[in-house]
């Protein structure tokens, strides 16, 4: 290849991540200046980014009272933070077997897992829904939780991670009197921390956005995730006052924005890390 071409080529890449970068960040640039515009602003036929009349302090005042939206961000904690403690409770274990320890079967299991990949959650909602009925825990966070303690994605993220760590470390520790257990806690995730903080990020940015099961099992305030607190806000308290329906989608978006740019660099390494061998 030429010199001339490879620029040439650069170019065209650039070119590209540059045009799909900016469709993705234009609807969140037009969420947050929305956010501080009064209401006669919102639909003006001149357009401007930032405001003539800085209404940020009304908008942003309204998205925090009108609605339990910090009720709605906290639930969205606790149900992240408990959905992602259970998920790497189950699937480190499982993905260390998978890729560690040698069973009849164990290829047949890993292709039920990939299968697991490729089937949308929605296809299971129905079901789902029905044992969460027999269990008796609709309108609760064990039904915001208890679906989503398996991930076939992180069981495959985690096996092939743990495929790119040398069998003789694992060799030293059983040699040292550790169990499995112990190999996969003091060892195996210690050493795979760029995966768990890319599959960190992946299974908390999925389940804060998630609005059709939450859609589905939760009916009361008390327990509604973001998502679907800003549906009710939307539908209730703003009507057609989308100043503080988008200060409420900003304040909702903006944890997630600042926790993805402090762990990008890990982010990347967890989701190529152990891609090629």
């Amino acid at each position: 290849m030429t010199p001339r071409t490879k620029i040439l080529s650069g170019l065209v890449r650039h070119v590209i991540l540059l045009t799909t970068g900016s469709l993705v960040l234009v609807p969140f640039i037009w969420m947050v200046s929305l956010s501080l515009k009064p209401p006669a602003e919102l639909f003006s036929s001149n357009f401007t980014l930032l405001p003539e009349h800085w209404f940020a302090v009304e908008n942003y005042t309204k998205a925090l009272t009108a609605a339990p939206l910090p009720r709605y961000m906290l639930n969205g904690v606790i149900v992240c933070a408990a959905i992602l403690l259970l998920q790497i409770i189950v699937c480190a274990p499982a993905a260390y077997a998978l890729a560690k320890i040698r069973f009849a079967g164990r290829e047949i299991i890993f292709g039920f897992v990939l299968i697991g990949l490729l089937i949308p959650h929605q296809v299971l909602a129905l079901p789902l829904f029905i044992l969460c009925y027999w269990l008796g825990i609709l309108n609760t966070y064990a039904a915001l939780i208890f679906p989503f303690v398996v991930s076939p994605f992180g069981i495959f993220l985690f096996r092939q991670f743990f495929m790119s760590i040398p069998d003789d470390i694992v060799h030293a520790a059983r040699l040292d009197g550790l169990s499995e257990l112990s190999i996969v806690w003091r060892i195996m995730l210690p050493m795979s921390l760029p995966a768990v903080i890319a599959f960190s990020i992946v299974s908390v940015v999925g389940h804060w956005n998630d609005l059709f099961w939450p859609l589905l099992v939760v009916h009361s305030q008390e327990f509604m995730p973001p998502s679907l607190g800003i549906v009710t806000f939307a539908n209730a308290e703003t009507g057609n006052d989308y100043g503080p329906l988008m200060a409420g989608a900003t304040l909702v978006v903006a944890p997630l924005v600042i926790a993805f740019f402090a762990a990008q660099r890990w982010f990347i390494e967890g989701l190529t890390a152990g891609s090629v061998k």
